[in-house]
């Protein structure tokens, strides 16, 4: 028996539920303030979300789980059996942990209504009870650090203009494959939909994101119950040599497009010693402090990719140096 640690809140926590649900691995789901606080001291990084093994072990961070529970569980992977697919879901699945996150946190956090909101709503899921003065108290403070907070991870309102163009053309790819093929790899998920659900989870409940979503990317917006437990999916990969899917495609533009610069930008300001890094796409521009985390995405992705088969890199390279996605990864 599992027990997974996190928060109705957290995109991540959400992703890795999701995960366990779908793969039919039996856990328990423990949320709130007292449940993390009695596993905070049990991992190196006091996040969220913790996973409990029935051993006793504790560990977090997402995409290390999803490729140990691989390796522990063979029934009903997430993987896609063709390793060039294979490659380029995770490819998408990092572009959602490391990217796609900024848009949750912004919509979260810049505006009035939602600061109000989530906040309270959060207060409300780690005390469960308790009081409105503890709760409130507790609201007012979380939502202080969180909006103090915005420039460290990127989420600036002058960095925001280009998240939310971004994560509208992700949302509009979206909308338009779902309601033909649920599934970007086959007709089961891959580790790409589970990152890709797990940000846009929240987007999906705070405020003016859920009413943007209700009213521009309804077919998006329900996908995102499916993705919740789609545990009772059973489904099949492509066949390995299959072309992946148009949508597939334009979220790999769009990898090229943002996420390419983010992550090579963000590599040369840590090389130089420089404290911050800017880059510009179509004229909007995005600076943010160095990342010591996305270095080591940068070069996971790249190690990933020089492992692929040189059959299978000969099928994805094209794809690949058409969407700007090439280069970095050598």
């Amino acid at each position: 028996m599992y027990t997974l640690y996190g928060a109705l809140a957290s995109p991540y926590s959400m992703k890795m539920r999701a995960v366990l649900r779908a793969r039919r691995i039996t856990h328990i789901w423990s949320h709130g303030r007292a449940a993390q606080a009695a596993v905070s001291a049990k991992v190196k990084a006091p996040v969220i979300p913790v996973l409990k093994y029935p051993d006793g072990t504790f560990a977090n961070d997402t995409t290390p789980l999803i490729y140990d529970l691989e390796e522990r569980h063979g029934e009903r992977s997430i993987i896609p059996s063709d390793p060039a697919m294979a490659f380029l879901a995770h490819l998408l699945e990092d572009f959602a942990d490391e990217w796609l996150t900024k848009a949750m946190f912004g919509y979260r956090w810049l505006e009035e209504v939602d600061q109000a909101q989530m906040s309270k709503w959060l207060a409300f899921d780690a005390f469960k009870g308790g009081g409105a003065q503890i709760a409130e108290k507790f609201a007012d403070g979380f939502r202080e650090r969180q909006v103090g907070r915005m420039a460290l991870v990127g989420c600036t309102r002058e960095n925001f203009a280009l998240i939310e163009a971004s994560t509208k053309r992700v949302l509009s790819a979206l909308e338009a494959h779902v309601v033909n093929e649920h599934f970007l790899f086959g007709t089961r998920p891959s580790i790409a939909e589970f990152g890709i659900y797990g940000q846009l989870s929240q987007l999906g409940v705070d405020p003016t994101a859920q009413d943007m979503m209700r009213a521009k990317f309804p077919n998006s917006f329900r996908w995102l119950l499916h993705i919740d437990d789609a545990s009772g999916i059973d489904g099949n990969w492509d066949e390995t040599g299959t072309p992946p899917r148009p949508v597939v495609k334009t979220f790999l533009n769009e990898v090229g497009r943002v996420y390419v610069p983010f992550l090579l930008a963000n590599a040369k300001a840590a090389e130089a010693g420089e404290k911050t890094f800017r880059f510009e796409v179509g004229g909007l521009s995005y600076t943010q402090g160095t990342f010591g985390y996305q270095i080591k995405c940068l070069a996971d992705l790249r190690s990933r990719y020089a492992g692929l088969p040189a059959e299978a890199k000969g099928r994805i390279d094209p794809l690949l140096e058409q969407a700007g996605c090439k280069d970095f990864l050598l």
